[in-house]
């Protein structure tokens, strides 16, 4: 006997396109833009909005909303805790990722803290039976998508991030680019 198909007329269960992220304030956010803006003026490509700079730690895609407190579980599980310093991440050069014709902003320097809660994160998300993007953590900034010259990437004034939250952010799709919306916070540290 084959597998059981479903009904198509049964209700589709309600799901949000669901990510956790490092989510900066307006300040950090307006740090970033101005830091990048001659590198996004020559990259011919399309500037990320201000609003919707952040530091990707989980991406996770379609989520039933029955499952919010289970993601809330295991954000609580990796977080660094309030005995910690906040988590800092420097930008300090732009790279270029043909590939996905991207400019991001990166750290120079690895940030162990960082990589830890992205791999914590990762681990209690799939111990929950989620299935998180396992590519390696490599923390970034996405500030020009649809890139079509990579002239002056490098070079871009350091900017310091400070967080003390770990935010999950609902993703809404619009012809003129996603709407990112916070969803829930967790404490990284007391601040």
């Amino acid at each position: 006997m084959g597998a059981e198909i479903p009904d198509a007329a049964a209700p589709r269960e309600p799901a949000r396109r669901l990510f956790f992220a490092l989510w900066p304030d307006e300040p950090m956010r307006q740090a970033m833009a101005e830091a990048t803006a001659e590198a996004a003026r020559a990259s011919g490509g399309r500037p990320v909005p201000a609003g919707n700079l952040h530091v990707t730690m989980a991406f996770l895609g379609s989520v039933p909303e029955r499952r919010l407190a289970d993601l809330a579980e295991a954000a609580r599980g990796a977080a660094l805790g309030p005995e910690r310093d906040p988590l800092e991440l420097s930008f300090d050069h732009l790279e270029y990722w043909p590939g996905a014709q991207l400019l991001c902003a990166a750290p120079g320097a690895p940030s162990a803290p960082a990589a830890a809660l992205a791999g914590g994160l990762k681990a209690r998300l799939a111990q929950s039976g989620f299935a998180p993007d396992l590519k390696p953590f490599r923390p970034h900034v996405t500030v020009v998508r649809k890139v079509s010259s990579a002239g002056r990437i490098g070079k871009m004034p350091p900017v310091m991030w400070r967080f003390t939250h770990l935010a999950l952010i609902e993703s809404r799709p619009l012809p003129e680019g996603s709407l990112y919306s916070v969803v829930d916070s967790y404490v990284l540290c007391s601040g």
